[in-house]
């Protein structure tokens, strides 16, 4: 099972977006990084094309190192420790050590 996933709410614990709270859009497993929303944007210059005619400098998210977010509670919107428990019917669930709150 996996530590985090996408929509989850993360926030960055090291570096330089040491911080920042936002939502997990997109994985690359094979690298271990994602993208979160509003962080650790990025300027990227792209050539005109038939979709964006303009052409321009465009604002976007560059990728993080799983290792450097951590899942937020939602109960204290605040970062904790997550873990991996069996339910009785046989099915695993994540929750916060802490409070013991479940995630889905």
């Amino acid at each position: 099972m996996e530590r985090l996933r996408k929509d989850d709410i993360v926030e960055v614990i090291s570096g330089v977006n040491r911080g920042k709270q936002g939502k997990i859009l997109k994985f690359n497993t094979e690298r271990t990084r994602a993208y979160v929303e509003k962080v650790a944007m990025v300027k990227k210059h792209s050539k005109a094309t038939q979709k964006n005619p303009a052409g321009g400098i465009i604002e976007k998210e560059a990728s993080l190192h799983v290792s450097n977010l951590m899942l937020v509670d939602p109960g204290t919107k605040k970062p904790a420790k997550t873990g991996v428990k069996a339910l009785k019917d046989g099915k695993k669930v994540r929750y916060f050590k802490k409070t013991g709150t479940e995630l889905k």
